[in-house]
């Protein structure tokens, strides 16, 4: 079962459990990411109601060339920094149409 397969079968549309979002994510992110070298991202989220234990399905897009490249990667949301949920200055610092996602790479990917 392909990763998009294996999220769509996850999706619970009755509650919060099971959330995936698709975004896009830049090569040199995707690339910190994969390693295990950045485990946060910065997200707008005044389209979106990110929660801790949704997943994102990070697909590398390629800004210069405007195409996905075709990679993808599966990380769970562990903590959710934003300025309706802050953290030290984050409610004075942090757009309210932003969020810093604290995240982790699902097992396998």
């Amino acid at each position: 079962m392909n990763m998009q397969a294996r999220l769509a079968a996850d999706v619970d549309t009755d509650g919060r459990q099971g959330v995936v979002h698709d975004v896009k994510c830049w090569p040199h992110l995707f690339t910190a990411i994969a390693r295990g070298e950045k485990r946060h991202d910065l997200r707008r989220s005044s389209d979106r109601n990110y929660a801790v234990g949704d997943r994102l399905l990070l697909r590398e897009y390629d800004n210069d060339i405007k195409e996905y490249t075709g990679r993808t990667l599966i990380v769970t949301i562990t903590y959710v920094t934003s300025a309706d949920m802050p953290c030290a200055l984050s409610d004075e610092a942090l757009h309210p149409d932003f969020c810093i996602l604290s995240i982790s790479l699902d097992a396998g990917a």
